[in-house]
Order: structure tokens, then sequence, then C-alpha cells
């Protein structure tokens, strides 16, 4: 979303330098805080042709690009920043649409459909945490299960290369068929191996629309090999551009008015970017800047 951003702006007159390792939960606080980019460290993740070392002499950073939740959670003092002050500071640019499915899913070879399997059999399961979200531990929870009981059993949870290779049960996040590192996890492990995706039981997913505040929506089938059928889940959307609150107001009209005059830029991305003007200006708890609001009030997308 950055190179977006960065391409965006160039026909009206801005140079935008990226910060390519101002991300994951991080990125609010650097923003937030008007941090210079913290010292370059590789991402086993990521490789380094999506996120190279920065240009040298970066000086503080003024806005951002982010999952939305990560802006309302540190906006509020929530969640990764539940021991931080909330970062009352931070303004809506733009919320730009892109979906990501709560997944879960068991090696077909296991013969699990249920995961209320494992905690009857007392199985030693090799639990894979794949992709964005955290909804990983809830999850396991509504069936009894936690990393304790999981490792007094004999198995694990983890997230390493390792785990991608040997494990039993997928749970995490995906968006499609993509090449994002946060999601490409589950274009990989659905074309090496025969998995059984897992409908999770309603009282449930109605927990982690209401506590996650998520939607609740439906996995398409096809979305990955081995979806052979609409399945009931939860659902998050949304990359918010974000800054300051002292952002001048021409620069947050700019950046609004750029990426609606741009967003032919948003097709040719490796993920599923969309461009929805009843919901761009959409920040929930968090304030839209004055400058973008303009924008959007100008064009009637917002009143």
């Amino acid at each position: 979303m950055a190179e977006v951003v960065q391409a965006a702006m160039k026909p009206y007159g801005y140079d935008v330098q990226i910060c390519y390792n101002c991300n994951a939960a991080a990125a609010p606080r650097i923003v937030s805080d008007a941090r210079t980019p913290p010292p370059y460290q590789p991402d086993s993740a990521v490789p380094e042709i999506l996120a190279p070392r920065n240009a040298p002499g970066l000086g503080a950073v003024d806005f951002g690009a982010v999952a939305i939740q990560f802006l309302r959670n540190a906006y509020r003092g929530m969640g990764p920043y539940a021991k931080e002050k909330p970062r009352t500071n931070l303004r809506l640019l733009a919320n730009i649409q892109d979906p990501s499915y709560v997944l879960v899913a068991a090696k077909a070879a296991t013969g699990i459909t249920d995961l209320s399997q494992i905690r009857q059999k007392r199985w030693p399961v090799r639990i894979l945490t794949a992709g964005i979200g955290g909804d990983s531990s809830r999850i396991l929870a509504h069936f009894g299960l936690s990393r304790p009981t999981i490792e007094a059993a004999g198995g694990r949870i983890g997230s390493t290369p390792e785990d991608r290779e040997n494990f039993d049960i997928a749970i995490g996040g995906g968006g499609g068929m993509t090449t994002a590192p946060e999601w490409r996890i589950w274009t990989e492990i659905s074309q090496k191996f025969d998995l059984n995706f897992i409908e999770l039981p309603d009282d449930l997913l109605a927990e982690l629309a209401r506590e996650g505040e998520q939607d609740r929506g439906i996995i398409p089938a096809g979305l990955y090999r081995g979806i052979e059928r609409p399945i009931p889940t939860v659902v998050r959307t949304g990359t918010a551009i974000y800054g300051r609150a002292d952002m001048p107001d021409g620069f947050a009209y700019s950046v609004a008015k750029a990426m609606d005059e741009q967003q032919q830029l948003l097709e040719w991305r490796h993920l599923n970017f969309s461009y929805n003007v009843h919901t761009v200006w959409n920040g929930y708890e968090v304030p839209l800047h004055p400058g973008a609001a303009r924008y959007y009030k100008e064009k009637r997308y917002m009143k």
C-alpha cells in the first residue's frame, strides 16, 4: 500500500519516501510519535525484494498504512497496545478495502473434521498459526484448548518454517490467492497438502465477531484448494492510510484526492485492494482528518 500511495502522489508533485520496516504492530507507534525509522532487520517471512533496505537519511515518519484493526487498537490503547496510553493523535486519511477471512483447516490425513475431537481424544496435535489475525487462542479456548494443554498432550503451536511443513491443523487469516507475505502461507499449504477446511460453531463465530470487532461473512468456494463449499466465518477488511492530527489539512486533502483519482493503481497489486466510496472515509473510532473529510464531503462520499 505504501508503494500505491507513493505512485498516487507523484502526479500532484509529492515525492513520498517509504520506510520499508515501519510495519506491523509497530507502525502506529512510529507514526504517532513521529519516530525515525528503526534499524533494518531481515524478516524471514518477507523477501528483501518486498521489503528492501530504506534509503539513507530518512527523517521522522509522517504517515503510514496499516490494517485497520491495528490502527483502531492503537487509537484506543487496546490489544497489543493495552499497556500503552491511547494514541489519540492518529487520524484516518483513507480506508482501502482488502478482505481477510478467519480460516481453520486440518490435514486430510488426520481425519480431523471438528476441533472438539482434539480434546476428546487427547491427540498430540501440531498447530500452525498461519497468516494474520489474533483469533487462534480464542478459537482454541472455545474447545477447552490452550498452549499448555496442547503441549502437555505432546503437541505444539508455532509459525516457523518447520511448522509450515509439520502441522496437523492451521488456524489464522487469509485473503485469497496472493503473494503477500502475511497470506501466501495459505496458498502454499493448500497447494502442498490436502486440507479439510473446518466450519466453526455459530456461537463461536458470534463471539469472534463481537470481541474482535469483525463482521460475519462467507469464505467463497474455491478461495483456496480444498474449499469446496461456501463456509461461514468472520471477516475483516481495510488497510488504513493514516497520519497525525498535526498533519497539514492541504496534505491530508491531497492524499484523499490522490487515492480516489488514482484508483487504477490498486488493480495491479498482489492484494485484493478496492476503493469503496461508502467506506473510504470510515475509520470507526479513529477520527477522520479534517483535510481528508473536506475532500470526501466535496465528492459527496460522506455528509
